[in-house]
């Protein structure tokens, strides 16, 4: 995934199969990224909590915009690697991968007209692949016990999954 990966979507869209494509994370893909989120996102599922009133104001995007250059962008301060996912074209959500010694840990967030049709599987098998090529050994990724989703995709790849109160951990052996 040094460029743009593609796979297609084994969830239907309407019209078929999305075409699933990760970008990796630049400043115009970060201003795609939020869009998305604005659109279809609540600030809590993907950025940490910011004071203020509920919803996207201002501060808020640019908190996002800063969490994201802080974390993927900048040099000085990047501990992961992170991709818009487009579908057929259009930003529905990220996919990151941080380094853990032997392991990378990934995270996926989708927009929620983008949930249900298959691309959160396609998302995680481009990630799989990437953390292969990249000498990993083990794939590590967390959720909530409420989504259920995840938790079954994470399982049906054969990730031992362990719940600690409000957290599923899933590892997965990448030999």
């Amino acid at each position: 995934m040094r460029g743009v990966a593609a796979r297609t979507a084994s969830g239907e869209a309407e019209g078929g199969p999305a075409l699933i494509t990760l970008t990796p994370l630049d400043e115009p893909a970060l201003a795609r990224l939020l869009e998305a989120a604005v659109a279809g996102a609540d600030p809590l599922d993907v950025m940490p909590p910011v004071d203020g009133p509920p919803g996207w104001i201002a501060a808020r995007r640019a908190a996002f915009l800063d969490f994201h250059r802080g974390r993927s962008l900048n040099p000085a301060t990047a501990v992961e690697r992170t991709w818009v996912v487009d579908a057929d074209g259009i930003a529905v959500g990220a996919a990151r991968l941080e380094r853990h010694g032997d392991a990378v840990e990934a995270g996926i967030w989708l927009s929620r007209d983008a949930r249900g049709r298959g691309i959160g599987r396609e998302v995680t098998q481009l990630l799989l692949a990437e953390a292969r090529s990249s000498g990993a050994t083990r794939f590590i990724a967390s959720t909530t016990p409420e989504n259920r989703g995840a938790r079954s995709l994470l399982a049906g790849l054969g990730a031992a999954l362990t719940i600690d109160g409000g957290e599923v951990r899933a590892e997965l052996p990448l030999s």
